[in-house]
Parts: C-alpha cells; sequence; structure tokens
C-alpha cells in the first residue's frame, strides 16, 4: 500500500489572498468562505478553481459485533438502507440532488446478495461483514490492505473521468461503535468521551456500548504507537476501510476533501497516520452530534462549516456543505473587484 500525497504548493498563496482581499467587501467579512476559496485554490493550483463531476461515494458493509446490541436497530437495516440508497430515497440522496452531486453505492461486505443494479458497486471484502472484534480482530490485515486499495482504484477511475471533489459517507449498524474504537485508539480521547448513541440508544443502551467496548479495548490491548492499519483492521469495519482508502486516493489525485461527519472522520483519522499530508486536501462539512467527533476535529485542525446537531451519516453532512464550498468558489470567480466596480476601497 503505497500512497503518494504531493504537498501544496503555495506559490499562488498571495495572488490568491490578493484577489479575495480585493473583492467587493471589508476585508475578511467572508469568514470561512474566504478560507475554503484559499484552500481550494491551493489544491487545483489555479485563481480560478472550479469543481467538476463532484461525487459523494457511500460505502456500506456490515459489523460482526452488531450482532451484541450495539445498535437500537437490527442488522437487516444496512441492506434495507442500501436499498433506500439505491431508489434515491435516503437522505442522502435528497441533499446529493440538491447541490447537484452524483452519489454511487458501493457494497464493501453487506450480508445481503443485491444482484446488478445501477449505481451499484459490488466490492464485497467479505460476504457477510467483519467478525466481531468483541472476540478477535473484525477484519485480516489483508482484507483491510483490500479495503483501502479497492477503494482507492475507485476513486483512481473518478479522477481520471474528470472528478476533482470527492465526499464519502456510509452505511452500516454498528459502525458509530467502531468509529469510537478507532477514535479513543488514534486520538487517546477517553474511551467514555468517544461513545455516543449512535442510531439513538437510550441510557441503558448506551451504558451497554460503553461496557461492550471497553471490553474490546481490553481484548485488543493495543500499544499506543501501533501500526494504523493494524488499529484500522481491529476495530474497523471494511466501509470505514473503504473509505480512508477514497480519501487517501482522493488526495493523491488532488482532489478537494469534503469530509462527513464522525464515522467518515474516523476513517480519515486512520489515512491521516498513513499519510499527514492529507490533512490539507480537506474541508470539514458539519459538526456531529456524536461526542467523539470533538476528538476528531481537535486531532485533524478542522474548522467544520455546519453545526446542525446532525448524526445521520450517509454522507449527509458533507452533502448538506457542498453549496456553501460552491458559494466559495463562487465569490472568488464572479464577485466585482473594487476596481472592476468603481467602489472606493479607501478606509478614512
Amino acid at each position: 500500500m503505497n500512497f503518494t500525497i504531493p504537498p501544496l504548493d503555495t506559490a499562488l498563496d498571495q495572488a490568491l489572498q490578493d484577489a479575495i482581499d480585493n473583492k467587493t467587501k471589508p476585508l475578511g467579512s467572508l469568514g470561512a468562505l474566504e478560507r475554503i476559496a484559499l484552500r481550494v485554490g491551493r489544491i487545483q493550483r489555479t485563481l480560478s478553481p472550479r469543481f467538476h463531476r463532484p461525487t459523494l461515494l457511500v460505502f456500506a458493509a456490515d459489523h460482526g459485533a452488531a450482532r451484541a446490541g450495539l445498535s437500537a436497530y437490527p442488522q437487516d437495516v444496512t441492506w434495507q438502507m442500501v436499498e433506500n440508497c439505491l431508489a434515491g430515497g435516503a437522505g442522502v440522496n435528497v441533499f446529493a440532488r440538491q447541490g447537484g452531486m452524483a452519489v454511487q453505492v458501493i457494497d464493501a461486505g453487506v450480508a445481503h446478495e443485491f444482484g446488478a443494479r445501477p449505481d451499484l458497486i459490488d466490492a464485497k471484502i467479505a460476504p457477510a461483514g467483519t467478525r466481531s472484534y468483541l472476540d478477535e480482530p473484525a477484519m485480516t490485515r489483508a482484507q483491510c490492505a483490500a479495503a483501502i486499495e479497492t477503494a482507492a482504484g475507485i476513486v483512481r477511475r473518478l479522477a481520471a473521468e474528470g472528478c476533482n471533489l470527492l465526499a464519502v459517507g456510509e452505511v452500516g449498524i454498528g459502525n458509530t461503535a467502531s468509529a469510537a474504537l478507532l477514535t479513543h485508539v488514534f486520538t487517546g480521547a477517553p474511551l467514555a468521551d468517544c461513545v455516543g448513541r449512535g442510531t439513538g440508544l437510550d441510557d441503558a443502551g448506551l451504558a451497554r456500548k460503553r461496557e461492550l467496548l471497553a471490553r474490546a479495548v481490553a481484548r485488543a490491548a493495543l500499544p499506543a504507537d501501533a501500526d494504523p492499519l493494524d488499529v484500522l483492521a481491529e476495530f474497523g469495519g471494511f466501509e470505514i476501510a473503504m473509505m480512508a482508502g477514497a480519501l487517501l486516493a482522493g488526495a493523491e489525485r488532488r482532489m478537494t476533501l469534503l469530509i462527513d461527519g464522525f464515522i467518515a472522520s474516523s476513517a480519515l483519522l486512520a489515512a491521516a497516520r498513513v499519510a499527514p499530508a492529507i490533512r490539507d486536501y480537506c474541508i470539514f462539512g458539519h459538526r456531529s452530534a456524536e461526542p467523539g467527533h470533538q476528538a476528531q476535529i481537535r486531532d485533524l485542525g478542522g474548522e467544520p462549516l455546519l453545526d446542525l446537531g446532525l448524526r445521520l451519516g450517509e454522507g449527509s453532512g458533507a452533502a448538506l456543505a457542498y453549496p456553501l464550498v460552491c458559494a466559495a468558489l463562487a465569490m472568488l470567480n464572479e464577485m466585482a473587484s473594487f476596481d472592476a466596480a468603481g467602489v472606493s476601497k479607501n478606509i478614512r
């Protein structure tokens, strides 16, 4: 597994900042939109950045540990939600349509056979999903590497077709538990601070989830400096490993990476341990209501655009944020300069 992520060239930074500052507005008055325009211009190495073929990949897989009752929903909801996504009825479909993003679904390891379907990529790593990390590693290192490389291949094909903005989302009952474990190990945050209600657990369900995950941490006994692939294989899901691979390949191909919430950020934590430069390609769409997202954001240095109390997953927060990112580029490309508009730039 080898990803070469180029460091961002800052040669255009001054010209980009001058172009932003010379728009008909007070300096810095468009806040985060100005920072986004600078970042995307830097990624694309142009003073006129534009998005082409923006794509949101939804990775789906089942988790062996979910059978222990980590979620408020049964495991069959995974494949049922995949069907909902394929029919265009999921939240992510609705929000992506509003912004003009394409959605593709990847079966990374759902315990269900869908057959050949439009907009579904069959990339199962194992037919029934991962094993239970409560008893053993969720996947082998070879399976983890295969998931990463499979997703990387999908993204490289998208790049060859002209895609230069990528978002990733997921479907998988039990995956907030995996994300909590990964967050705890990668960031060092206390496990209790990383575990949330997921699909809506009550107090008793949340207590049970915390107890089971503490048991998994004790069983694995990973060292503080564990290899990121070993951590991902121990506690991840196939969909999370694929998201990590997709993000790595996206940065490798100089795509802007629009990051969703808690589960997508757990994949980014793993990817950032493999290639730290990936952080420079990321825009964080929203702040998740899952408590562990705060530790992820601190670790990754993110500044989320939205804070709406979301915890749906699927990539829905990234899809909601996409129009704001487009607005940042529109500001740079279309907003008049002081000179062009005949507006005085002088301040008394």
